[in-house]
């Protein structure tokens, strides 16, 4: 959710961490943060009893996230889904980050996380870390997540402020998560292997999600494309660096 923003944030600011305050001037809101939930895979918990850190896998800094790496083999099925997140500094204006580093993470098509759920642990697939370029934009290529029961879809993010930092979890600066306007889920989950996310989506609403439920409006995706072509999700995350 979006608790301790400005009330100028929380009327229709729209998906951006820049808000517009009037008289010309602009304020900026640092993304909430939230739970990193039980699948981080960042080294601060374990999987089966054992320790799980996709932050140090060999081929983890990339930005096709749909397939496996060091040695898995396995490839996400589903809709298509380009991620551009731009970074920007609150403490410099909203600034642009160029190096700022994102680990982003989120569950497959049936609601399963790789390298924790038990019919995909071996996977290490919808993982990976990406430096800001000089605009301050990570993207990654992965598939829509699906929606599983008690959630509202979403997806999970860690940024740190370098790509060194981020083989640490203990050097990240902000945990968040961002989600995608209810049109779009009702879109994207007639394609083919979202039969359950149709079921589990109706059960569950923002109000009732238990981080989206103090509000979205710092966590909203902007959207475009369709269920044929794939999405880009865009979003303007704010962070103190």
């Amino acid at each position: 959710g979006d608790s301790g923003i400005t009330a100028a944030a929380s009327t229709g600011a729209g998906s951006g961490a820049i808000v517009n305050s009037g008289a010309g001037s602009t304020s900026c809101s640092v993304i909430p943060e939230e739970t990193g939930g039980p699948y981080p895979a960042d080294g601060t918990n374990t999987s089966d009893g054992r320790a799980v850190n996709a932050l140090l896998l060999s081929g983890i800094v990339r930005s096709d996230i749909r397939a496996s790496i060091a040695g898995a083999t396995g490839v996400a099925a589903g809709v298509p889904l380009t991620i551009r997140l731009k970074m920007v500094d609150v403490s410099a204006g909203c600034a642009s980050v160029a190096g700022a580093t994102v680990y982003l993470w989120h569950c497959d098509r049936d609601g399963n996380y790789s390298m924790y759920s038990a019919s995909i642990r071996e996977e290490n697939y919808l993982r990976g870390v990406q430096a800001a370029d000089a605009e301050g934009y990570v993207s990654f290529l992965t598939i829509f997540p699906g929606c599983y029961d008690g959630r509202m879809p979403h997806v999970h993010f860690e940024v740190y402020p370098t790509l060194t930092a981020s083989t640490s979890a203990a050097k990240r600066v902000k945990t968040s998560q961002f989600t995608f306007p209810l049109a779009t889920l009702n879109a994207v989950y007639t394609a083919s292997g979202y039969g359950a996310s149709v079921r589990n989506l109706a059960r569950i609403s923002f109000a009732t999600d238990n981080v989206f439920s103090d509000g979205t409006a710092l966590q909203m995706a902007s959207m475009s494309g369709d269920p044929v072509n794939g999405y880009v999700a865009e979003l303007t995350v704010g962070v103190s660096l």
